[in-house]
């Protein structure tokens, strides 16, 4: 919570920065902060089954919650934002059919900042936008396997990973207040665009549990075909679509 916390501080200062660096007049800024909730589905290589997950095709995972504070700073036909979203997914079933149990749980800790343009409807309550981000996307989570095929029964950490990556989004602003809106955010996300790479957390020990130990977007180096421990042949892409509603209030 207090990475949360610090992070989100320093997504306000950096867009505050931003915009009082290009903006002529402190009178010519306004000032939006809050937060809101929504779901994060996987797409691409995120998505998928626990089939795949095994057979290291894609990550498996189930559509799931999403957290999210945001800083918006308005300009001239535009915002510059900040946002801290966290997002916890998961997924169950088995490793090959009929058999195994898997279950597979990912969190995602990502930093966003970059511009909203606004498109403005006279008399009317409402401002409609659209927007890009650029964002560092901190990947967690833990994997339990029990009774699946070369794989010891066990709860695995799988260890922490940081991407960059660059989004798009389109939202729209309803005004429900002086100094409060309602925010509806959809945004398609590739979240590892940059820093894909593959760790080999226990070197020196030839076993395929190694392979899920950490996010492993790169191929495996040491890949051959029908072998059982260095079976991940691509890279992987992650991607995500988000939904939110926030609610901000105007300082």
């Amino acid at each position: 919570m207090k990475l949360i916390i610090r992070s989100f501080r320093f997504s306000v200062a950096l867009v505050v920065l931003i915009a009082l660096t290009i903006t002529p007049s402190r009178s010519q800024v306004n000032l939006k902060l809050g937060g809101g909730v929504g779901v994060m589905s996987p797409a691409s290589d995120f998505g998928g089954s626990t089939l795949e997950y095994y057979n290291g095709s894609r990550y498996g995972l189930s559509s799931g919650l999403n957290i999210q504070g945001k800083a918006k700073v308005g300009l001239a036909g535009l915002n510059l934002t900040g946002e801290i979203d966290y997002s916890s997914l998961a997924n169950s079933g088995n490793s090959e059919p009929g058999q195994g149990k898997v279950d597979i749980s990912q969190k995602i800790l990502s930093l966003k900042v970059g511009p909203e343009f606004r498109f403005s409807l006279p008399a009317v309550p409402v401002i409609p936008y659209i927007g890009a981000n650029l964002a560092l996307n901190r990947f967690s989570g833990e994997t339990t396997f029990q009774g699946v095929a070369k794989v010891p029964s066990a709860t695995y950490s799988v260890q922490p990973a940081t991407r960059f990556g660059v989004g798009f989004s389109a939202g729209t602003e309803v005004s429900v207040g002086p100094l409060l809106s309602l925010d509806f955010t959809i945004s398609y996300n590739l979240m590892n665009v940059f820093g894909k790479g593959w760790d080999d957390v226990n070197p020196g020990i030839d076993q395929r549990i190694d392979s899920y130990l950490s996010l492993n977007d790169d191929p495996d180096p040491q890949y051959a075909a029908g072998n059982d421990k260095h079976f991940i042949s691509n890279n992987r892409s992650i991607h995500s679509i988000v939904f939110t509603a926030s609610l901000l209030f105007g300082l």
